[in-house]
């Protein structure tokens, strides 16, 4: 009988010396704090099974679930610009993978379940507020639509991380398309050259599946794949006023997931220069930088590729070069589609007109340091009879409101289902989010976290009973709020 998971490992298999077999540190008293039940059911597991004591016994590294092959896989990364040859799974292991309900292979890793070879000096613990942050965010994201890893389950450890000051230990249970990230494909070409990127080359190839139409080209269509991938997701980021906030290649994704909640956070006041994270001092990962520093990443794993481009060094630059130079179009398109979608336009418009109408929707938003949520939601309101006084009942939108009207005087109902899941009502908010985790690790009160829980897992949905939930938080909250990587 499988214990918990039917594994089937194919990167501790396939790829053996990419990785280290490495146990889990023991907890002293396990306690399951937060269990995706959906997301468990998904995988093919028992929540029933996975809340009991042995299952939480598995799930905090207590003890290694039958078929698991726990890994702590090696990668480099560009951080901030500067590349650090060696980074790895400082607290993270690769459990394993299994086969989902849908036929998906899907890794199931931990988070701060304690050092490992690649811990460089840390501790490898993580913090029960960030373990929480991850599953909330990941969640918010799901229910958005947008590709992004998940918590199946959040476990506090019973002993404590020494950060500023002491506080509760917790391991993560993230799920995720694979690990695979552009800095562990610049880790083997740094190391051990083309043979070791082509392995793993062939095992992504294999495990994503290829583009719709081969060239016959399977790496220059694999870095055409990931191109296409991350400009999707980075369109989609900014459709929600998502900011990463630590866009290192060791935090981009292969299968074009989001990865790693550290410092990441919402807009509320319309800024394309908004930072949140406090290590960002010169704002290299603003809202509105987002797509530059995905093309520079995807440079990246362009030139860990070139070997396999073409045996001709100056060919393969220049096959690299057309993709990547061809990525701010690739993003523009994919922008355009998710900002046509939130105004309620199709495409038929012309795209440089229709561009100018929300850049210029935008730009009015920023002057007035209107909520960004909340404006789009007001728009959908307007397309479907109601007049909120957000947008409405301000004079200078009047104009505005006239061109896009205009634009598309008529609205069908799937063009309007479109705008409704494009424009959500609740998102995670960041004074909310904070006080939820307080909440948790302070007073060890979780029905905050889960009453947010609850709410962004039906973004689209108004319920009178969660209006406190769409409030911005107030202007002295956001002007001085910073978010940390949480290690």
């Amino acid at each position: 009988m499988p214990d918990l998971f039917t594994f089937d490992n194919s990167y501790a298999r396939d790829l053996a010396d990419f990785c280290v077999r490495w146990p889990p540190a023991a907890a002293s008293r396990p306690t399951l704090r937060f269990l995706n039940r959906e997301l468990a059911r998904e995988l093919g597991a028992d929540p029933a099974a996975l809340a009991s004591e042995d299952g939480v016994a598995a799930l905090v590294g207590n003890r290694v679930p039958q078929g698991a092959e726990p890994v702590a896989q090696a990668y480099a990364g560009h951080q901030f610009g500067g590349f650090s040859p060696q980074l790895g799974d400082g607290r993270a292991l690769l459990l394993g993978e299994v086969i989902d309900r849908a036929g998906r292979r899907r890794d199931i890793a931990f988070k701060g379940s304690g050092r490992t070879p690649f811990s460089r000096g840390g501790d490898g613990k993580c913090a029960l507020g960030p373990a929480l942050r991850e599953a909330l965010i990941g969640e918010a994201m799901h229910a958005l639509g947008i590709p992004t890893t998940r918590a199946v389950a959040v476990v506090a450890t019973g002993d404590p991380v020494r950060r500023e000051r002491a506080l509760p230990g917790a391991v993560l249970t993230r799920v995720a398309a694979s690990h695979v990230r552009v800095g562990t494909f610049e880790f083997l070409a740094q190391h051990f050259g083309e043979v070791a990127v082509r392995r793993l080359a062939d095992y992504v190839i294999a495990r994503h599946g290829g583009p719709r139409e081969s060239s016959g080209q399977p790496y220059r269509d694999l870095l055409q794949a990931v191109a296409e991938r991350q400009a999707e997701l980075v369109a989609r980021w900014l459709g929600v006023g998502f900011i990463h906030g630590v866009m290192n290649t060791d935090n981009m994704t292969i299968s074009g997931e989001t990865i790693d909640y550290g410092p990441c956070a919402f807009l509320e006041a319309y800024d394309p220069a908004a930072v949140f994270s406090s290590i960002d001092h010169q704002g290299r990962y603003a809202y509105g930088r987002q797509a530059a520093i995905a093309q520079w990443n995807l440079a990246r794993f362009a030139e860990t590729l070139l070997p396999l481009l073409d045996a001709e060094q100056e060919r393969a630059v220049a096959i690299a070069t057309d993709i990547i130079a061809a990525f701010p179009d690739r993003h523009a398109a994919a922008w355009l589609d998710v900002f046509r979608a939130k105004l309620g336009i199709d495409e038929r418009g012309d795209a440089a007109d229709d561009r100018r109408l929300i850049e210029d929707f935008l730009a009015l938003l920023q002057a007035g340091k209107n909520d960004f949520t909340l404006a789009f939601r007001a728009l959908y309101e307007l397309a479907t009879g109601s007049t909120p006084d957000l947008i409405a009942g301000e004079a200078r939108f009047t104009a505005w409101l006239a061109r896009w009207q205009a634009r598309q005087p008529q609205r069908p109902p799937g063009l309007l289902a479109a705008m409704r899941t494009a424009n959500p009502l609740y998102i995670a908010r960041n004074h909310q989010v904070e006080a939820a985790l307080d909440a948790a690790v302070d007073g060890n009160d979780f029905a905050p976290f889960e009453r947010l829980r609850e709410v962004v897992r039906a973004p689209f949905d108004a319920r009178p009973a969660a209006a406190a939930y769409a409030t911005p938080a107030p202007a002295a909250f956001s002007d001085s709020y910073r978010t940390f990587c949480g290690t």
